[in-house]
């Protein structure tokens, strides 16, 4: 079956420099190649459920200038329906500075532009597609009454709802959307801004996941990058890492979520859609850039087949 997914969120222009060593406050770090990358967490991960096999829309807004014609020529040509996606002439498409070192590792500073601009009322035209899909997917870089309004919608027409809270949240989640929530998908930081207590390990990543899951989804799934995810539904899972060069961790969260969502809508058990979803984002750190790093389905599978579960 091909899943149909709406994904309700984000898209940018990364403009990314890989450097030897991230810098610190003040410091002046040389550096080498210089890459332009189609991204942002919705439009990333709308463009990885595409080659992941799934029928996609993203609902977001860009900025009536070249980058925004860009970002949707981008969209569609990996053929994701941008009908919901606004063109705003009042707001400058968003643009993300990003840092990436020689281990994978990145810091990264956003300016939003027109995503910030997304209204429940954008949201509310979409009804239809939300209530067509088997899934919504949402992250946290578009306003939170905007992403509460698709949950709604979609918890209240029986799709599934999975967010990846992301950035890590400054402010509470608020307690009604967490409510509509089916799966939630947070990395480390996320999951301590989430709970406010440190995640650093594997052990305490399980106990923060059956915490989370107390708090209103009913499945979690925290990402450890090379110590792979721990997941929770009712029961306990964790999903060793791969091991592959990292290049860049840019949008590997993004790969992960999008693959959960659709091995998820496509009927595939818990424990095996995080074990997708962990080989999609261990194909998505060993290239360069965001949606560019975003893996085909029969690169998830390659991965799975190479090194196994």
């Amino acid at each position: 079956m091909t899943a149909t997914i709406v994904v309700v969120g984000s898209s940018n222009t990364d403009m990314v420099v890989k450097v030897p060593r991230l810098p610190g406050p003040g410091e002046t770090v040389i550096g080498g190649e210089f890459v332009t990358a189609a991204g942002g967490k919705g439009a990333n991960q709308a463009v990885a459920c595409a080659r992941a096999g799934a029928q996609v829309t993203l609902i977001g807004r860009v900025g009536d200038d070249t980058l925004g014609r860009s970002a949707l020529g981008g969209l569609e040509r990996v053929r994701v329906n941008t009908d919901y996606v606004v063109s705003d002439a009042e707001a400058t498409s968003g643009v993300a500075l990003i840092l990436v070192d020689d281990e994978g590792e990145n810091i990264i500073a956003v300016a939003p532009g027109a995503n910030m601009r997304l209204t429940p009322e954008d949201v509310e035209r979409a009804r239809p597609a939300i209530e067509r899909a088997d899934c919504l997917l949402l992250q946290l870089e578009t306003p939170l009454d905007a992403v509460g309004r698709a949950v709604a919608i979609a918890h209240q027409a029986g799709s599934l709802v999975i967010l990846n809270p992301a950035p890590a949240p400054a402010e509470p989640v608020p307690p009604a959307i967490l409510a509509g929530v089916d799966v939630l998908t947070p990395n480390r930081a996320e999951a301590e801004a989430l709970l406010s207590r440190p995640v650093r390990t594997v052990a305490e990543a399980s106990q923060a996941a059956q915490e989370l899951c107390r708090g209103g989804p009913r499945r979690v799934v925290i990402t450890l990058g090379r110590e792979g995810a721990v997941g929770c539904a009712g029961e306990l899972v964790h999903v060793p890492g791969h091991r592959v060069k990292a290049i860049d961790a840019v949008a590997a969260g993004d790969a992960f979520s999008a693959a959960l969502a659709v091995a998820l809508s496509e009927g595939v058990d818990f424990a095996d859609a995080c074990r997708f979803a962990n080989a999609a984002g261990a194909c998505a750190v060993t290239r360069l850039g965001a949606q560019p790093s975003t893996p085909t389905r029969a690169d998830i599978e390659a991965m799975l087949t190479r090194q196994g579960p």
